[in-house]
């Protein structure tokens, strides 16, 4: 199940991953909680002259979180899956 959000939110913790040593989100604030993101994969879109990135993460309670970065701004588009 997919659930759309569209809000911005906070990301409180970074990891770096990779030989490039490109960054992801570990955890994010989002409606007063504390949301740790386990691994996940990151995209480059282009948007006209503006690049924005994606990443598809997996939080540790189950669901799987999509996020876009552009320039300092985190959205979280929304997610997908069940709390087991």
């Amino acid at each position: 199940m997919t659930h759309t959000i569209n809000t911005p939110v906070n990301v409180s913790a970074y990891y770096f991953a990779g030989r490039d040593m490109k960054t992801f989100p570990r955890q994010i604030e989002y409606s007063g909680q504390a949301i740790t993101l386990t691994s996940g994969l990151r995209y480059l879109v282009q948007r006209g002259a503006q690049a924005i990135k994606l990443f598809d993460m997996s939080g540790s309670d189950g669901l799987t979180y999509r996020l876009e970065q552009t320039g300092d701004t985190w959205t979280l588009l929304g997610t997908k899956g069940a709390l087991v």
